[in-house]
């Protein structure tokens, strides 16, 4: 069947068609590529693991190689332990065998090879080696015979599958670009401090047509015009000067993305995902592991046979196929179980892994099918080339952590009622709700845990707010915060006494300071007093205005937390800080509240102190006792005061 080849160079990503279908995928991405060669440096000999690391330029993973793999890097031709083999800060060519993965660095080798269109070369192998695809007896004695003739001395050859049938002018001119190469890689060796990069195949177009182009490709696609004037220059170059024939090279000039346009990007998505529909109605699911990769297929929907054996069958058939595929699709390597649909007769089994057998035949990884195990299950090993569509691809999801599933704990939805409450109560708040003890406000004057009333007087009422903030402070007291909070909510206004025993309000009602400043003129007597009490109580208080609505005061009075944390302020002794709540509707900048009760002399006797218990509201008389106004009246007042300013 005809092939297509899609080349996306500028994202080094390259796609084979095969009956409208992805066959493969050729990436060429990150630091080390497989195949690329070094001048590194040992840096320690593991002898318990008969391994060293090596030093390829990578600040954060060393390169690993076996003892197996050490080739010329060996001091002594004989066998020996790794340590008198190896010795640290010994220089070391190699070449990356394995790109790294994970936390692991990449596997090195020191038996170099340098792939061509129809050689390898192998500048420290023996020998001659031939293709096991070209089949033909006849064609493997002629390129047997002529790479005998044309071998360097000292080095090996292996021809490769796209030199059956090929002239022998094309094969020797291979080799001699191969040596050429090699030359160059020893000089810069000899001359080059490491670690360095000595050789990588940086042309992509070129090593997609060496790894991939055939006699049966049809169709290449690329995404820039000078890369369709590359691909004819190979092309000649492996025909003998002569033009391609029958081969469609065409350049994408689409608006929409090549990788899109041809729904690379879309495979590539759908080959992350585990499950993979089948034509009749089954599926499989792939699921990667660390140690290896498991496969499960499942009939589905498909129940069209006449016989559950003929269904059977047809499903792991379709199934064996499609597995092939999506081996080369994800690159995947290493074991590899699979569990087909259990089948009782031994003729079926012989003849779904005779299938699978010849699926599997087309990948250049070389598949092995090591055995049907007891249980039925089908093992093989597959060559590891480069990385898996999910190290390439794929995210760690940063929800669930890879895992797949997430945590469901007993408290998580109480936690995320708190979270998701529509008023941000500050971290401190969320903190003092566990240690305080919201007592309700049954007892609306005092409590039996609440601070004694002391008598008015100016010392005392000077250093009122400091002992309200070392009451408040003290957790044997913390109940009764909240409870004379609760009070002067509902209160909502403070109540000063006056000399005729009416009440005017203060914090709350600030406004009407200005619709009654008149009538305080007209008395000089009781405004030189309340401002000489205010300037007595005022004068070592910084004052402070909070804003909250009546859903926030219900919630900081039911933890127990001070206003002052919404000034965003830092102050150095909270004691001396004078905090005035109002409601977020009557509410007015700090600056113009300030000023108007200076102009207008607020006669407030009573200061909501940051942390503090309630202070009832008392003011001398004349120097006499006094007044004191019950809970009834109280209420009283506030729903006139309510009504009136509605």
């Amino acid at each position: 069947m005809p092939k297509q080849i899609i080349i996306a160079e500028q994202h080094h990503l390259a796609a084979v068609f095969w009956e409208e279908h992805i066959q493969e995928l050729i990436v060429a991405t990150g630091n080390q590529q497989v195949s690329d060669i070094y001048l590194g440096s040992v840096e320690n000999v593991i002898p318990g693991i008969d391994a060293a690391f090596v030093n390829i330029g990578d600040a954060e993973r060393n390169g690993f190689i076996h003892v197996s793999d050490l080739g010329p890097l060996r001091l002594k031709k004989t066998a020996a332990a790794i340590t008198e083999l190896l010795e640290p800060h010994q220089k070391a060519l190699v070449q990356v065998m394995k790109e790294p993965t994970g936390n692991k660095g990449p596997r090195l080798t020191g038996n170099i090879t340098l792939p061509g269109r129809y050689l390898v070369l192998m500048p420290y192998g023996k020998g001659v080696k031939l293709s096991r695809r070209i089949s033909v007896e006849n064609e493997r004695s002629r390129l047997r015979a002529l790479a005998i003739l044309i071998k360097p001395p000292g080095m090996g050859l292996l021809v490769r599958t796209e030199a059956e049938g090929k002239a022998e002018e094309a094969i020797i001119e291979d080799l001699e670009f191969l040596q050429k190469q090699w030359e160059s890689i020893q000089y810069q060796a000899n001359s080059a401090k490491p670690p360095i990069l000595l050789n990588r195949d940086d042309d992509f177009i070129q090593r997609v047509l060496r790894d991939v182009y055939s006699a049966d490709v049809n169709t290449i696609v690329v995404d820039s015009p000078a890369g369709v004037k590359r691909i004819r220059q190979h092309l000649m170059n492996w025909s003998g000067g002569r033009s391609p024939q029958g081969v469609f090279i065409d350049h994408h000039q689409e608006q929409q993305p090549i990788l899109e346009y041809y729904r690379v990007n879309a495979a590539i998505r759908e080959a992350l995902k585990p499950r993979v529909e089948l034509p009749s109605g089954g599926y499989i699911i792939i699921e990667p592991t660390e140690a290896l990769t498991v496969i499960d297929v499942n009939s589905g929907s498909f129940t069209r046979s006449a016989t559950a054996r003929e269904t059977v069958l047809w499903t792991n058939t379709e199934a064996a196929t499609e597995i092939a595929r999506q081996l080369r699709l994800r690159n995947i390597g290493g074991v590899i179980v699979v569990d087909f649909i259990d089948m009782d007769s031994r003729r079926d089994q012989l003849k779904l892994l005779e299938h699978f057998t010849k699926a599997l035949k087309g990948d250049k990884a070389r598949p092995q099918i090591a055995q049907l195990s007891e249980l039925g299950l089908v093992e093989l090993t597959r060559k590891r080339q480069g990385k898996n569509i999910y190290e390439l691809f794929g995210q760690t999801c940063h929800t669930c952590g890879g895992l797949g599933q997430l945590a469901n704990l007993p408290a998580k939805a109480e936690a995320e009622a708190i979270e998701s409450s529509p008023i941000a109560v500050p971290a401190i708040a969320r903190e003092s709700a566990n240690s305080v003890r919201p007592i309700l406000p049954n007892s609306v004057e005092r409590s039996d845990r609440s601070a004694p009333v002391v008598e008015s007087s100016p010392d005392l009422d000077r250093d009122r707010p400091a002992r309200q903030l070392e009451l408040a402070t003290n957790d044997r007291d913390l109940g009764d915060i909240n409870g004379s909070r609760r009070r002067r909510r509902r209160s909502k206004d403070l109540l000063i006494k006056d000399e005729s025993g009416e009440a005017e309000t203060s914090e709350a009602n600030i406004n009407n300071l200005d619709r009654d400043s008149d009538r305080y003129n007209n008395n000089d007597e009781r405004k030189s007093r309340l401002q000489s009490r205010v300037r007595g109580e005022e004068a070592d208080l910084e004052t402070v205005f909070v804003e909250l609505s009546e859903l926030e005061q219900e919630i900081y009075a039911l933890l127990g937390v001070s206003p002052i944390i919404n000034t965003q302020k830092e102050y150095k002794d909270p004691k001396s800080v004078l905090v005035y709540v109002r409601a977020a509707e009557e509410a007015l900048p700090v600056a113009t509240a300030a000023s108007k009760a200076s102009n207008t002399t607020d006669a407030t006797d009573n200061e909501t102190a940051s942390n503090s218990p309630t202070v009832e509201s008392k003011e001398e008389n004349n120097g006499s006792a006094e007044d004191t106004e019950d809970t009834s009246d109280r209420r009283r007042r506030r729903r006139r005061r309510s009504s009136a300013t509605k």
